[in-house]
């Protein structure tokens, strides 16, 4: 489910004169027995609402007055978001012959054309308000106050994002609040400015056309007017034609693969900006440590300490923070069902409130491997939002496979990759273009489309990305991935899968096996390509070059240059 929550006007939308009708009160009971709630957002003070309307009880809360005061229905409870208005500013509107005037708790209300005199009055006494207009309605309000921040509060309280709420309304002072919206809609009565402004007109008016939007919601989710929603795509980068590459924030599951150091961890980083940008809320499982410095996401765990899902799930329910959950400290064949775990909580958090909008998977045939199949983690039969980042797409689960829509590409043999993928997949491979990919470009092919995979140069993230440092100062490093201490006569077979490690062995091993790799150029090799750390490489490169340097000597300033650059790993 995609929309929790329909955010409504009142007057002119739900009521026509001020009443709501039997079948629109029938289509608010139906919309909250599918488990969704509803907010009323008006320019209506509260008793003058409830003399009117006797149903608040279909309301989960109510933002009155224009977004200056926040009513639970529930418990009859009030609070008012502005100061109130003061006698003075009334009793001088009254002098200068504006009438009527309607006083709220905060609100001042009156109608055209007295909307010049008020604003004289406002600016004769120096006072901090403003007009809004509601078709031929004039309230004045405390400066910043709208329709807008009152619903923001209300979904907070909810610990909803404003990208499971769609919005109806009919006037201007609507248009704020339906801007938080992720869906929006104006009834068929409504002003003409208002209506390309929305992504969908109802064919109906006043309550008849919520009850058209609310049958729409119930029906499909919106999934039906979802094409004409394209504000909230995100970007990934722009084809060779010039045009950007978008993809829907609600779209099919995205596989991204790659050799290692090809440039997966920056697209999915410059991704998940614009994800942050947007306010959707992610959360990744990060086994090696790469996102511990990505500023967009809290990080959870680390080297020293397992993260819990107790704080993992607090964090999340708000649906303003993102989290990476690092498990770096937890060993490789611990992570499977550490994840599992885990992702069970998520998804029930994300059924009961519709967020974390994405969930990344880094290293996906770590967590996801191809002996995987459905068990205690039982997968929603409509999973989406995910992105899944892998070296080895041949080792991820089937089950897992089949539900990418989308697949992603980079590195030296993106053809090669994609083949692979319909082989495990029983698909057969599209035909492409087979030359090798440009610098930040990236093969895409939408699965579910029928068009051939196509080309695009990716976004580069806006902030510097200290990658991996975490995972190679004490992570656990692939068995191909490590450095092999194996000396000259290829005797030895130590491995070193993180930097903690080689320093230990580097201290341990015999001066022959030591000066066998450093003049072969191994450690600033492993440093070059695995590390990924070009000036660790360099300057251990300069060490094994100088002449007459002892093993001693060699030894000690790789270590210093390790320790430099990484969390004390001796």
């Amino acid at each position: 489910m995609r929309y929790y929550v329909l955010a409504t006007d009142y007057d002119g939308t739900l009521a026509r004169d001020g009443r709501v009708d039997e079948d629109t009160v029938r289509a608010l009971e139906r919309l909250r027995s599918t488990g969704r709630k509803v907010i009323l957002v008006s320019g209506r003070e509260l008793d003058d609402l409830e003399r009117v309307f006797d149903r608040m009880d279909l309301f989960d809360y109510a933002v009155l007055e224009n977004g200056a005061l926040l009513y639970h229905p529930q418990d009859r409870v009030s609070r008012y978001l502005a100061e109130p208005p003061s006698e003075e500013f009334v009793e001088e509107l009254r002098r200068r012959g504006v009438d009527p005037i309607s006083v709220g708790r905060i609100i001042v209300a009156t109608w055209r054309p007295h909307e010049v005199t008020v604003l004289e009055t406002i600016r004769d006494m120096g006072l901090e308000l403003e007009i809004i207009f509601n078709k031929d309605a004039v309230m004045v309000l405390p400066s910043g106050i709208n329709k807008t921040v009152g619903l923001r509060l209300a979904l907070d309280e909810m610990l909803i994002s404003g990208h499971n709420v769609a919005g109806i309304g009919d006037a201007e002072n609507d248009e704020a609040f339906l801007s938080l919206c992720e869906s929006s809609a104006a009834v068929a009565n409504s002003i003409p400015a208002l209506h390309e402004r929305v992504d969908l007109v109802t064919d109906a008016d006043h309550g008849a056309g919520v009850a058209e939007y609310i049958g729409r919601i119930i029906d499909s989710d919106l999934e039906d007017i979802g094409f004409r929603m394209d504000r909230h795509d995100i970007p990934f980068g722009v084809r060779r034609d010039g045009t950007e590459y978008r993809v829907i924030p609600y779209g099919p599951n995205i596989l991204l693969a790659g050799a290692s150091g090809s440039g997966k961890s920056t697209l999915a980083i410059a991704f998940l900006e614009h994800l942050a940008g947007e306010a959707y809320q992610f959360c990744i499982f990060d086994p090696e440590g790469d996102y511990h410095d990505f500023r967009q996401a809290v990080p959870l765990g680390g080297a020293d300490h397992h993260p819990n899902t107790d704080e993992v799930t607090a964090l999340l329910r708000m649906p303003g923070s993102n989290c990476s959950v690092s498990m770096v400290g937890v060993s490789i064949e611990d992570r499977p069902p550490f994840f599992r775990e885990m992702l069970n909580s998520i998804l029930d958090l994300r059924t009961g409130l519709g967020h974390p909008h994405w969930i990344v998977l880094d290293e996906a045939h770590h967590l996801f491997p191809s002996s995987w199949a459905p068990g205690l983690l039982t997968l929603p039969e409509h999973l989406g939002g995910m992105l899944y980042i892998t070296v080895h797409p041949e080792h991820v689960s089937r089950v897992i496979l089949q539900t990418v829509g989308l697949l992603l590409v980079v590195g030296d043999e993106p053809a090669e990759v994609v083949r692979e993928f319909c082989r495990e997949t029983g698909r057969t491979a599209p035909d492409m273009d087979e030359s090798p990919l440009e610098t930040n470009e990236v093969l895409a092919w939408d699965i579910s489309g029928d068009k051939p995979p196509e080309r695009f140069k990716s976004y580069l993230p806006s902030q510097e990305y200290g990658r991996h440092r975490v995972k190679y100062a004490r992570g656990e490093l692939d068995r191909e991935e490590s450095f092999w201490f194996r000396g000259p006569e290829g005797t030895l077979r130590l491995r070193a899968d993180n930097l903690v490690r080689f320093v230990q062995l580097a201290e341990g091993v015999d001066e022959k096996t030591w000066m066998y790799h450093l003049r072969r150029g191994d450690y600033s090799k492993w440093f070059r390509e695995t590390i990924r750390d070009p000036e660790l490489a360099d300057e251990t490169a300069r060490i094994e070059q100088a002449s007459g340097i002892s093993a001693e000597d060699s030894r000690t300033q790789v270590r210093k240059l390790i320790e430099e650059r990484y969390t004390a790993p001796a």
